[in-house]
């Protein structure tokens, strides 16, 4: 894993040292740079060896050195692709980086390379004949990648802070627009960033950069997209047979490294899937499992972890960790976050990734399974929550908003109260708005009051109604399921993976999202995943001869921390200069005392915005 950085015009190499240093972090191992004065062109790298430790320098070049790279990521079918462009004539001069074959593909393939890549990434490729910047992001988000164009220059990195670095971005303000939908959502949807101009290349995106003109074209190659019409072969048994084959080749092509590779376990059905595909392709005395334990009962994982790799055979290791003393990173934490995220299980993520690093370079994780297979809680309520708008006036429904509003608050991971008071806050919008206000910190009622103007919800949730009306399919399940993975898993879940794990310097490889099983996963019907109210039916049946009858049967329990309790305890934040720009403070500062004695639970927003105070302020 790396990071990368550069720019096309205006700037010095002095610029693009402080780019990259800036990223340092994703790339502890080496640093390289290609520089073409005449054109003005400037590419920086920094590396996180893992694969061909002596020959996988970047930037890597082409037989003629026309077309060079620089890139952050992993190509899991590297080694069948350098097979087949070595049968077609091109010269590897590295001994299996996986990095090369995207030189020679591109040389081959042109942008239609991306179609033949597994793997996550963003890299930028510099074609010296064509006078041509080449940049794309894989098909899920896993790898981060933003940029900026400007009169004088356009600029990209893997962080904000390295971009920032760049004097024609160290002045861009803050979106309005962009802070309205972090509140919305809890999390940055793509294109969007917090600065007025910068911008995130969307999954499944590429970018051409003319060199001599600095004209700039975004186009999507890949969009998840379900397709129930189009069901694999076959029943619900020969589908589970083919989800378990899929997956164990999935994992295996994800155990290749040439450092120490360990697995996060939670003792969910993901993360015990991953570890049983992998003890297939590795002696499980051979592997190495990684948890982190807490204090707090009802957010403790660590006895069904320690049960499953003891199931496997597998070399366990776990941290119990006081979430009470743990909140004392939260400032450091927020700081280097880079993009603000509503989503506080960023810091046991952190824990556990700054653990792992301890013992490992590479681990993988479950993430992708709730998102393919309706692994959430809110898959569960859709029949429910269809029948109770179908049929409850809006009179009603504001009324037994209003009782419920009054039900004493819970601490607890996950409380009954915490979820049925969101669901009936998405419950008084149309059916293509529940998704987000279900997740999001706050409504549009709440979010006008914030900014002291009025919001139009078709524009605060733009990309959430495009999601909904691209659908091919009238299911709500499905729908659902397109709005998590095309938004929630590529801007929450894996930003929050990807920068936990690179301020420990740690890469996480998701084998869930291999896109052979993305792709089965697309064509099964909704009733395969949530049948009779059970999440995941499909993978749970794949894995059934596999796992403990008492992991397939756990409850999902999220990855969070005691956030209610927490900012009860802690004193509102203090004057920060003159502010956030846009925001109503003192509307905060309200909340939070509201929060603070017991009347309302405010978390979700006030975590918003320390996430956005502590970022923004460094």
């Amino acid at each position: 894993m790396c990071g990368i950085a550069g720019f096309i015009g205006r700037g010095t190499s002095a610029d693009l040292a402080a780019m990259s240093d800036a990223v340092a972090h994703r790339g502890p191992d080496g640093a390289g740079h290609d520089i073409d004065p005449m054109r003005a062109v400037f590419l920086g790298h920094r590396r996180l060896a893992v694969l061909d430790l002596a020959g996988g320098q970047q930037p890597l070049y082409n037989e003629d050195g026309s077309v060079s790279v620089v890139f952050n990521g992993e190509i899991y079918n590297h080694r069948a692709l350098r097979a087949e462009l070595t049968d077609r004539g091109h010269c590897f001069h590295t001994d299996h980086a996986d990095t090369e074959v995207l030189v020679h593909g591109y040389e081959e393939w042109g942008p239609a390379l991306l179609n033949r890549l597994n793997g996550m990434f963003a890299f930028a490729l510099y074609d010296r004949h064509a006078g041509q910047l080449f940049l794309a992001r894989d098909r899920f988000g896993e790898k981060p990648l933003f940029f900026l164009e400007h009169a004088d220059a356009f600029v990209f990195a893997s962080e904000l802070t390295a971009l920032r670095q760049h004097p024609v971005a160290a002045a861009a303000g803050l979106d309005l627009l962009a802070l309205q939908k972090f509140f919305a959502y809890g999390f940055f949807p793509a294109p969007q960033t917090p600065y007025a101009g910068i911008r995130k290349l969307p999954p499944g995106h590429y970018v051409q950069v003319e060199v001599a003109s600095r004209r700039t074209q975004v186009r999507r190659y890949w969009r998840f997209a379900l397709r129930p019409g189009d069901p694999p072969p076959g029943g619900p048994a020969a589908w589970a047979e083919e989800l378990e084959y899929l997956l164990q080749r999935a994992v295996a092509q994800r155990l290749e490294s040439d450092v120490p590779l360990g697995i996060f376990l939670s003792g969910g059905i993901d993360s015990s899937t991953i570890l049983s595909c992998a003890a297939d392709a590795r002696p499980a005395d051979t592997l190495q499992t990684f948890a982190m334990g807490f204090t707090e009962p009802s957010f403790d994982e660590s006895a069904p972890a320690a049960r499953m790799s003891a199931h496997v055979g597998a070399r366990h290791h776990a941290e119990i960790c006081d979430l009470q003393a743990a909140k004392s990173l939260l400032p450091e934490l927020l700081g280097h976050l880079d993009e603000p995220l509503g989503d506080p299980s960023i810091l046991p993520t952190f824990l556990v990734c700054r653990f792992a690093r301890r013992h490992v370079t590479v681990a993988l994780s479950g993430d992708g399974g709730d998102e393919l297979f309706a692994g959430y809680d809110p898959f569960t309520a859709l029949h429910t929550a269809r029948l109770y708008y179908q049929l409850v006036p809006r009179p009603l429904h504001q009324a037994i908003a209003l009782v419920a509003a009054r039900l004493p608050l819970s601490e607890r991971n996950m409380s009954l109260d915490f979820k049925l008071k969101r669901g009936l806050r998405g419950l008084g919008h149309p059916p293509k708005l529940w998704n987000p206000i279900w997740l999001g910190a706050l409504d549009p009622r709440d979010v006008a009051a914030l900014f002291q103007e009025p919001v139009d919800p078709e524009l605060l949730y733009s990309e959430a109604i495009a999601e909904w009306d691209a659908s091919a399919s009238s299911s709500l399940v499905d729908r659902t399921l397109e709005f998590y993975t095309n938004l929630y898993l590529a801007d929450d879940i894996l930003v929050k993976s990807d920068r936990a794990s690179m301020l420990n310097s740690l890469e996480v490889r998701a084998p869930f999202l291999d896109i052979d099983v993305a792709a089965f996963a697309q064509r099964l019907p909704a009733w395969a995943k949530l049948r009779r109210g059970q999440t995941k039916w499909l993978l749970k049946r794949a894995m059934a001869r596999r796992l403990p009858a008492d992991i397939l049967k756990r409850p999902k329990k999220g990855f969070g921390i005691p956030l209610a309790r927490w900012l009860r305890q802690m004193p509102a934040p203090s004057p920060l200069g003159r502010g956030l720009p846009y925001l109503n403070e003192d509307w905060l500062h309200q909340r939070w005392r509201e929060h603070r004695l017991g009347r309302r639970d405010e978390r979700a927003a006030l975590w918003c915005w320390l996430a956005l105070r502590y970022s923004l302020a460094r």
